[in-house]
Order: C-alpha cells, then structure tokens, then sequence
C-alpha cells in the first residue's frame, strides 16, 4: 500500500487570522487536521499544540519500552491506543495551559486524525469536534465521522425533529472539544482502505462552505494529485465565500 498525502491551509477571505494547523508525518503514516478557538492568539496557540503534542508523543514512543501517560486499553490495537492517547496528551497540554495562562485562557481546539497501520491494512480515524473525515471511494463519497455539535447531540435524542426545530438550533456550537476539560472522550472509527481511495481531512471551514458532491469532484478531478486535489478543494470554499480558515489534508491510497 502507498499512501501520498497533502495539504493545504488557507486564512480564507473574511478572517484576519488563521487558526488552523495541519500535521503530515510520513514516519508514521500520521494526518492531522486541528481547528483552534478561543480568538486569534489563543486559538493559532491551541491547534498548533494540539498537532505538536500528537506528534511530540508519537516520536516519543518509537521505543516498546517508552513510558505512555494513560492507561493501555487491551481491547484496542497498540496502533487505537497510541492514537487516542496521543491526542488525550495533547487536550490535557492545551487545558493546564489554558488555565495557567490567563492570555490564552479558554481556548480550544477541534482535531481529526489518520493512523495508517500498513501490517493490519487498517486505517484508524480518531476525531473531536466538528473537523471532518472523508472517503472518496468508487465515486461516492462517505463521511467517516460524525461532528459533535449541539445539533447532532438533539438529532440523537430526538431523531424526529422537523426541519423548522432544526433551524432553530445554532449551527456552529461544538460539544466536545481539546482543552475544554482536564479529561476528552476521543471518537475513533477503524477502516479498511482500498487502492484508488482517496480520504480527505479538513476544518468546517471547507465542509461549512461546500457540499460533499463539491467535495466529491474535486477529488475526482485530481486522481492520484493529493496536492492538486487539496489546492482545488480550498479554492472551491473560498469561491463560496470563505467566511472561515479552511484546512484540508488529503490522502491518496495506491498500491
């Protein structure tokens, strides 16, 4: 399996600043896309710990023998664990900070990542937040996870709410996200991945501005180009109106 990646991070064309980050690890077959809050300094300052620490522990734990800071969950594969665990180190990074500094207080960060285990032929999909992950298999496109927002936690206790209560929902509050709390529920959903896949990380700064068939042919536009494939999905956003920074890193599966 060959796994080509790229990304692109844009301030879009209504913000001053850019709050996003995006880590490519090639070395670890690791795909970060984090979305910061908290205003400009502190949300810049919280996204980029967040792709930082996760790859600060990945390094970190190279060794069999490295020492993890939270408990080994058996029923997970060593790859889940060291997924989950590197993004719980860096939530709990973001809030003792956030809480020791008084310039950065509050602030928080979305996170979606990719863990490639090329011996399992898995991918693991870990995420927090309203960043998002797709598939673009075969010509459809699936979205793999699932945004964790105040609509989507009322969808789940009243699956039957019209489309006028939906309205009156705000749309942009997030439930869950690093740095909010000493302690972080990490969402992770593992996938096979096929050669011709192609899998697309990114910040509501994309998915809030295009829809998923956008999605879906840009990607197909570009086989194979990760990069033109990613340039293309940040133009598309910003020609919709780019009211947020948008991040996109996309991930082209081959053999």
């Amino acid at each position: 399996m060959q796994i080509l990646a790229a990304g692109v991070s844009d301030v879009g064309q209504q913000r001053e600043h850019n709050e996003d980050s995006f880590a490519i690890l090639p070395e670890f077959d690791l795909y970060i896309v984090a979305d910061g809050m908290g205003g400009h300094r502190a949300g810049d300052v919280a996204s980029k710990m967040a792709t930082h620490t996760i790859a600060s522990f990945f390094q970190a734990t190279q060794k069999e023998d490295a020492t993890w800071p939270f408990h080994f969950d058996p029923h997970l594969t060593v790859e889940e664990n060291r997924l989950i665990t590197g993004i719980r180190v860096a939530n709990k990074r973001i809030f003792d900070t956030s809480s020791r500094y008084r310039e950065v207080q509050g602030m928080g960060t979305t996170v979606v990542s990719c863990l490639v285990a090329r011996e399992r032929k898995k991918m693991y999909v870990a995420h927090v937040g309203d960043s998002r992950c797709y598939r673009v298999r075969a010509g459809e496109i699936t979205q793999l996870t699932r945004d964790h927002s105040l609509l989507n936690d009322y969808l789940l206790v009243m699956p039957d709410l019209t489309p006028e209560q939906r309205d009156e929902l705000p749309k942009n509050v997030i439930t869950r996200a690093l740095g909010m709390q000493d302690s972080v529920v990490v969402d992770l959903v593992p996938e096979q991945p096929l050669p011709g896949d192609a899998y697309v990380l990114c910040s509501d700064g994309l998915s809030g501005m295009i829809t998923d068939a956008e999605i879906l042919a840009a990607v197909n536009a570009h086989p194979g180009n990760a990069q033109e494939a990613a340039k293309d999905l940040v133009a598309r956003a910003n020609a919709n109106g780019g009211e947020d920074n948008v991040t996109v890193v996309v991930i082209d599966v081959s053999e």
